[in-house]
């Protein structure tokens, strides 16, 4: 299942909610909240002492060719008998620095403490503001002795994010980061696009999506290069493509390809697949059951992982050490917040005041229907609440398998293996070979000093068109 793969008629509500998690920001927050209120529960571990022979560490971070923005790898207390803890045996019980291999070399890197996920185990978060040749040394200690393998040898070159070193092989980069092999929605997203068009979108495009609709931006990657232009007035939210872009382009060659993006809130392609004419491969961050729009991760949990330890704190790492209380002394009450992008929020705000007992709903600022706002028919209760009151240990169940998921889909490699994968299908679907158009403007990789590395891959340079 991709992270934004759809669920059938009939799933679980957990399948159905990591169906619609990354293409609907209301969702999101629901399923944010399993997230945070999945219990730790006690266990015969607990009541040992934590070993630091038999305690576990895993994860990307570990590894060298894995460049992210933020490095990550996990810590699972194990006690001396051998059992996983299952709940907290303490905030500060391990410890973790990173250094340059090299004396030679100096390296700042942003350490922060472990996060404790109140389950038994942590996440280790760290970035790097600049690239080492030799490699990093990462020691993980519980007291004064090394846990698991510790240390480990990160050997060199390890690239920190704004280092313009793309690996020129996708297959290795892919195999490098363990991209799935096949992702089922980016396949049923692209069924009814056999072949790509790029003469007639560049027609039909303008005129269908830019001139209703004003968010649409036009990009032609070309020799690893990022181009645009904006087709519309309500395009401010490029730059979130472009930093996307800009930084799996540093990472991975990306092909050669011409695309549209909405970036507006809602999917724009509504026609059929046996429509005549039939419908265009627009790439949107939102879907629904009734559009054809290609999906991509939204905008914001992507800006999200680009910026963690920088100034975003409920990235999708850190909202793992925000657990909240065990499930037994839980609301059991639905909670929202949000912007009016949607009428459906306004009909949570009018159910919450109908029924403040079993949801807390609030629009935070109102932009698109402050007239219409008052006009609003009232949403029927359906009988989503009574069934989790009734059966607490389904619902506790529920979110300890939708957290599972979550943990697992929603890593931050995981997205950079969906949009390479979405942009590796979209390449290969085109008819004609892609071009600079009127108007493009080049979008240039960061040249400040925060970019400077040396690259030690043999970058492959062709023509451009």
């Amino acid at each position: 299942m991709s992270p934004a793969a759809a669920a059938g008629r009939g799933s679980s509500p957990v399948a159905w909610l990591m169906a619609h998690t990354l293409s609907c920001p209301l969702v999101w927050g629901l399923i944010m909240l399993l997230w945070i209120m999945e219990p730790p529960r006690a266990d015969a571990g607990n009541a040992d002492t934590v070993s630091a022979e038999r305690s576990m560490v895993w994860g990307p971070g570990l590894h060298a060719g894995i460049e992210l923005p933020v490095r990550y790898f996990y810590i699972q207390a194990v006690s001396s008998r051998g059992h996983n803890f299952t709940s907290s045996p303490g905030a500060k019980i391990f410890k973790v620095t990173i250094k340059a291999l090299s004396s030679n070399e100096y390296i700042r890197i942003h350490v922060p403490d472990p996060l404790d996920r109140n389950d038994g185990s942590y996440v280790m978060r760290y970035r790097m503001y600049g690239s080492v040749t030799e490699g990093l040394i990462i020691e993980v200690l519980h007291g004064d002795k090394h846990v698991a393998q510790s240390p480990y040898i990160l050997k060199g070159p390890v690239y920190h994010e704004y280092c313009d070193c793309p690996e020129e092989d996708s297959h290795i980069w892919q195999q490098t980061l363990s991209c799935p092999s096949k992702e089922t929605q980016i396949s049923k997203d692209f069924a009814p696009f056999p072949i790509i068009d790029l003469e007639r979108m560049l027609e039909e495009v303008p005129r269908r999506f830019a001139e209703k609709r004003g968010a649409i931006v036009h990009y032609t990657i070309l020799n690893n290069n990022v181009y645009r232009r904006s087709l519309g007035k309500y395009t401010d939210f490029k730059m979130f493509s472009d930093e996307i872009l800009l930084s799996l382009s540093r990472k991975v060659r990306l092909p050669d390809f011409e695309f549209y993006i909405n970036v507006g809130d809602w999917p724009v392609e509504h026609r059929k697949a046996n429509d005549t004419p039939g419908p265009l491969p627009m790439i949107s961050w939102c879907g629904s059951v009734d559009s054809l729009d290609i999906i991509l991760p939204t905008y914001d949990v992507t800006h999200s992982s680009l910026e963690t330890l920088r100034g975003v704190t409920n990235d999708l790492l850190s909202i793992q050490g925000h657990t909240g209380p065990s499930w037994s002394n839980k609301t059991e009450q639905a909670f929202f917040r949000g912007r009016d992008s949607r009428e459906e929020r306004l009909q949570l705000v009018e159910m919450s005041q109908k029924y403040p007992d079993l949801l807390d709903a609030g629009i935070t600022g109102y932009f698109f229907f402050r007239e219409q706002e008052k006009l609003l028919g009232k949403a029927q209760l359906m009988g989503f609440f009574d069934f989790f009151k009734e059966n607490d240990e389904k619902a506790r169940k529920i979110a300890k398998e939708g957290q599972a998921l979550a943990r697992e889909l929603l890593q931050p490699h995981r997205f950079y293996c969906y949009y390479y994968n979405v942009f590796q299908n979209y390449a290969k679907r085109q008819t004609s070979r892609p071009a600079i158009r009127e108007k493009m403007e080049h979008v240039p990789q960061p040249t400040d000093s925060s970019a400077v590395c040396q690259c030690h891959r043999n970058k492959i340079v062709r023509e451009e068109l």
